[in-house]
């Protein structure tokens, strides 16, 4: 296997997988070289096929792998149904396919008439009429490979030297190779680097180098238990592993950006709740974008729900900052009152006074400091409740106050206090509006990301079949060209199961899955939220 970057496309690597030749007798295993074909099929987005010297009937007799790919390869799994014939959707998810034909010696040309390299392959793979079984076995392999495969493009090369120096090929000068050789090498790249495309699963989605790995992995341990590769368990069981891993990776990105609000506790419920927006926003992103065919929304819900519980820790933390904070700044303001609480200062004459102008002082100082965090009045709150007794006691034991002073200044006291128990219950319901208020933009943010992913997917699909209709319809209209009026208009039903296929994908979108996208993204932080308000407002 050879990995190397595309030399064109940003961000995309070319893997060559190199199988061996097929046909070896010492294999000693006639299954093997289907397994092996089967899992090029498989893996790939352009199958090469190379052979030497002609594509004749021998040649295209020994890709009888081919018509045996029906029985090795099956698309959707018992449990699921089928989906029509299984043979005409193989179209839908087979890579190109490319004929490479080494030393070759003729002239492209047929009944005298010069032809392309296209032409050449199109023509080998003509069928013949006829019923007999001879010419069903001649067509089979014929009809295998012009049906199953989307695109078919053939590239013939030369001898690359004389036959002296192929005894010496690898350590040949570029200068020393044939120049047809290296000029039909050079279409060959840029076919490839230009036409080959990005491979995918069923369904669309895109494999990166480590789904690549898992894919194989799966395909070779179903191989090897003797059961036949199926796309939809294949997906299944990669979907499965890639939205684990989405979660987690999603999960990190929220994680990863709170830590560094952290480090700044305590903050302020505006600025707390609009970071977790943010980081909760570009976590959904990343798990959108790593995660498939999580249809039920599991997994987005589970990390919602990591998500949900993270921020709950993280409030609770936030809040016992702010507790810290604001404790010592008032026991910092407090601690040159409490020093002349000490010396007697306001058990004089008048002291009540001077003792209630000094912790109105603290007070007013005490709301001026800034980055208090969302403690703020219910810590005054408490403290100031700690200290009613003190402040009784200083009130009765004044002998400048008269016992309707006393009273009066008991009344304003416990209205002070009230006016401090309403400053706490409006930070409260601040608080809940603010968090209420941003559950409602992430449901709208997620509802709005789900939805542009099930339409991508969607999307996806019906490109899917999109090109499979243009392929038969191609195959469909060759036939008619060479006289194969029946086989073409058996081929009519196939395509109009492929474009009724595409009309349900287009219709399901709309009535069905949208709608459900909605209900889910609603729906997945409900219990969740009405856990934490309750915990909040009690």
């Amino acid at each position: 296997m050879w990995c190397v970057p595309h030399p064109f496309e940003a961000g995309q690597t070319l893997v060559l997988l190199d199988t061996e030749g097929l046909g070896d007798i010492d294999k000693g295993d006639s299954k093997n070289d289907g397994w092996i074909f089967c899992l090029a099929v498989l893996l790939s987005s352009t199958l090469v096929y190379n052979s030497r010297g002609t594509i004749d009937n021998d040649t295209i007799q020994k890709l009888h792998y081919i018509t045996e790919i029906s029985e090795q390869i099956k698309i959707r799994s018992a449990e699921a149904g089928e989906e029509g014939d299984e043979d005409s959707q193989f179209v839908r998810f087979f890579p190109l396919f490319v004929w490479v034909v080494r030393d070759f010696t003729l002239s492209l040309e047929i009944d005298g008439n010069e032809v392309t390299e296209d032409e050449y392959l199109d023509f080998a793979l003509q069928l013949k009429k006829g019923v007999n079984k001879k010419t069903s076995d001649y067509n089979l392999p014929r009809e295998c490979i012009r049906s199953y495969f989307p695109s078919r493009k053939c590239f013939v090369f030369p001898s690359p030297a004389s036959p002296d120096n192929m005894r010496r090929l690898e350590n040949l000068q570029e200068r020393d190779i044939v120049q047809g050789f290296l000029e039909t090498t050079g279409r060959f790249c840029e076919y490839i680097f230009d036409k080959s495309p990005v491979k995918t699963l069923k369904g669309g989605h895109r494999v990166t180098g480590k789904l690549l790995g898992q894919l194989a992995q799966i395909y070779v341990e179903t191989l090897s238990s003797g059961k036949v590769p199926c796309l939809d368990n294949a997906v299944v069981a990669l979907a499965n592993l890639e939205n684990k891993a989405a979660v987690q990776e999603a999960f990190k990105v929220y994680k990863s950006g709170m830590e560094k609000v952290k480090n700044n506790f305590p903050v302020s419920v505006t600025d707390f709740t609009s970071e977790h927006q943010k980081f909760s926003k570009l976590a959904t992103s990343e798990f959108m974008k790593c995660s498939f065919k999580d249809d039920k929304g599991d997994y987005l819900k589970q990390l919602v729900q990591d998500i949900d519980m993270c921020y709950v820790v993280l409030m609770e933390e936030n809040e016992m900052a702010s507790k810290r904070k604001c404790k010592g700044l008032l026991k910092d303001l407090f601690s040159e009152m409490n020093k002349r609480l000490q010396n007697g200062e306001y058990s004089q004459c008048g002291g009540h006074q001077i003792y209630c102008r000094d912790r109105d002082v603290i007070i007013a100082q005490y709301r001026r400091e800034p980055n208090k965090g969302v403690k703020a009045e219910a810590v005054l709150n408490e403290i100031l409740n700690e200290k009613e007794a003190q402040g009784k006691s200083i009130l009765h034991a004044d002998e400048k106050l008269t016992a309707n002073d006393r009273k009066i200044q008991e009344e304003k006291e416990k209205t002070a206090l009230l006016e401090q128990k309403r400053k706490e219950e409006k930070e409260k319901h601040i608080e809940s509006e603010r968090m209420l208020e941003v559950e409602q933009e992430r449901r709208q943010d997620r509802m709005k990301q789900k939805e542009e992913k099930v339409k991508k997917e969607m999307e996806q699909q019906q490109e899917e079949i999109k090109r499979a209709v243009e392929s038969k319809v191609k195959e469909q209209e060759a036939l008619m060209n060479k006289g194969f009026k029946e086989k073409a208009e058996l081929m009519e039903d196939e395509i109009k199961n492929l474009k009724k296929q595409q009309d349900e994908k287009s219709g399901w979108l709309k009535e069905y899955a949208l709608p459900i996208v909605k209900t889910l993204a609603e729906a997945l932080p409900a219990l969740l939220e009405y856990r934490y308000m309750m915990k909040r407002l009690k």
